[in-house]
C-alpha cells in the first residue's frame, strides 16, 4: 500500500463502557462474567480512605470472588512499583486485574498486566506496539475526571533510574470494561479537581489539533472542551455538585477517547519531562504549559484553535478573540486562575540548571510526533523559560 494512503488511515479503539451513577457496584458481576477466579485490586490509600475501594470489595464479595489489595504506589507510578505489583499478582495466584482510582492506580495496573502477560520489566515495553502478548483481563473504575486511563491505549510509567517517564502505547492496555461512575468524583478535594480537570482539557486540546486527528476524535474532543469550560469551575467550587461532576466525568471520558486515538503533542511532551525528572503533579504541569503551547502552535492550526476558543466561550466565529492567539491564551489563563492554579516552575522546585535536561527529554518524547507545529529544542526552552 502506498505510504500516503497508509498515513491517512485512522482506527478508533475503545473499551466496553458502562456509564452512570452506581456503575461501581457492578465490579463483581463483570469480574464474574469475565471468568475471574482471583482478582488483584490496584488502588491507593486515598481512594481506600474515601470508601470507593470498599465498594469494590463488597461487590466482589457478593459474587464470592477472592481478591487481594495492592495499594503501594505513588502519584506518578514508578517502574519498581509496577514490578512489586507483579510479584503480588503472581504470589497470590491472581488471574484478573481491577483498578479503582485515578491515573496512578490505572497506569500501574496496566503495567502489571503487561509484565504478567509477557515477563521482563515494564521498561522493556516502552514505545508503540511493543507488547507481544495480552495480559490478564482488566476492569477499570476511575475516581477522578481527568486522566482518562480507563479508556486509553496509553500507560505512562516513571523510569526511576533515568528519572524520565516512558509511554507504553498498545491496545493490550485498553481495559476490557470501564465502569464510569460520576459519584466517585464527589470526594475529590478542590486541588485534585483542578489538576485532573486541566489534564482532561489538555487531552482535548492536543487531540483536536493533533496531526493524527480524525472526525471521530474531533467530535469527542470539541464536546469535551465545551463541558469542561462550563463545569470545571463549578466542580472546583462545589465538590458535591453531582451535575457538574457528571459533566466533568463525561468530558474526561470523551477526552480520553479522543487522545487515545489521535495522540497528544508538545504540552504532554514537556509535562512528561517535568514529571519524570521532578515528580511533579501532571495536571498542574499541563495547566501552566497549555496556554503557552497554544500560542506557539496557533499559526499551524489557527482554524482549529478558533473553534476551541469558541468552545471555551470566546464568542461567535467572527469574534476577534477567536482569530488571534491571545484570545485562546486569555480563555485558558482565566480558567486556570479561577481554579487556583497560579504556580510557576520556579515555585514548583524547578531550578534554572534543570531546564537543559528538561528540554532534551521533552524533545525526545514521542508525543511530539503529532504536534501540529515542529518544535525545535530552542522553542521548547523558550516555553519553559516563559513559565519560569
Amino acid at each position: 500500500m502506498e505510504r500516503e494512503i497508509l498515513l491517512n488511515l485512522r482506527k478508533f479503539l475503545a473499551p466496553e463502557i458502562v456509564y452512570g451513577r452506581g456503575a461501581i457496584g457492578l465490579a463483581g458481576r463483570h469480574s464474574e462474567n469475565l471468568g475471574a477466579s482471583k482478582v488483584l485490586v490496584v488502588t491507593d490509600p486515598g481512594v481506600r480512605a474515601a470508601g470507593w475501594t470498599g465498594k469494590v470489595e463488597a461487590s466482589l464479595e457478593s459474587h464470592r470472588i477472592p481478591y487481594v489489595i495492592f495499594d503501594r504506589l505513588t502519584e506518578n507510578p514508578k517502574d519498581h512499583e509496577v514490578m512489586q505489583g507483579v510479584r503480588v499478582y503472581k504470589d497470590e495466584g491472581c488471574d484478573f486485574i481491577l483498578a479503582v482510582g485515578g491515573g496512578s492506580p490505572m497506569d500501574c495496573a496496566k503495567g502489571i498486566g503487561v509484565v504478567a502477560g509477557n515477563s521482563g520489566r515494564i521498561t522493556d515495553f516502552q514505545g508503540v506496539d511493543e507488547v507481544p502478548r495480552p495480559g490478564p483481563p482488566l476492569i477499570f473504575i476511575p475516581t477522578t475526571a481527568g486522566s482518562s486511563a480507563d479508556v486509553s491505549q496509553f500507560a505512562v510509567i516513571t523510569d526511576s533510574e533515568n528519572k524520565s517517564k516512558i509511554g507504553v502505547v498498545t491496545k493490550m492496555v485498553i481495559p476490557d470494561i470501564s465502569l464510569v461512575d460520576p459519584e466517585t468524583c464527589t470526594t475529590m478535594p478542590p486541588e485534585l479537581t483542578a489538576a485532573t480537570g486541566m489534564d482532561a482539557l489538555c487531552h482535548s486540546f492536543e487531540a483536536y489539533v493533533s496531526t493524527a486527528s480524525s472526525p471521530l476524535t474531533d467530535m469527542a474532543a470539541l464536546r469535551a472542551v465545551e463541558l469542561i469550560a462550563a463545569n470545571l469551575a463549578r466542580a472546583y467550587e462545589n465538590p458535591g455538585d453531582i451535575t457538574s461532576r457528571d459533566n466533568m466525568m463525561m468530558a474526561s471520558l470523551m477526552a480520553g477517547l479522543a487522545f487515545s486515538n489521535a495522540s497528544l503533542g508538545l504540552v504532554h511532551a514537556m509535562a512528561h519531562s517535568l514529571g519524570g525528572a521532578l515528580d511533579l503533579v501532571h495536571g498542574e504541569c499541563n495547566a501552566i504549559l497549555l496556554e503557552k503551547v497554544a500560542r506557539f502552535n496557533f499559526d499551524a492550526a489557527s482554524e482549529k484553535y478558533g473553534r476551541l476558543a469558541r468552545a471555551m466561550g470566546a464568542g461567535s466565529p467572527g469574534a476577534a478573540r477567536c482569530k488571534d492567539p491571545s484570545g485562546i491564551e486569555e480563555c485558558l489563563s482565566s480558567l486556570r486562575k479561577k481554579i487556583g492554579i497560579r504556580q510557576r516552575l520556579s515555585g514548583m522546585g524547578v531550578g534554572t540548571n534543570d531546564i537543559a535536561g528538561l528540554v532534551r527529554s521533552a524533545y525526545n518524547d514521542p508525543c511530539l510526533a503529532t504536534n501540529p507545529k515542529q518544535a525545535r529544542m530552542e522553542d521548547i526552552e523558550m516555553i519553559y523559560k516563559s513559565i519560569y
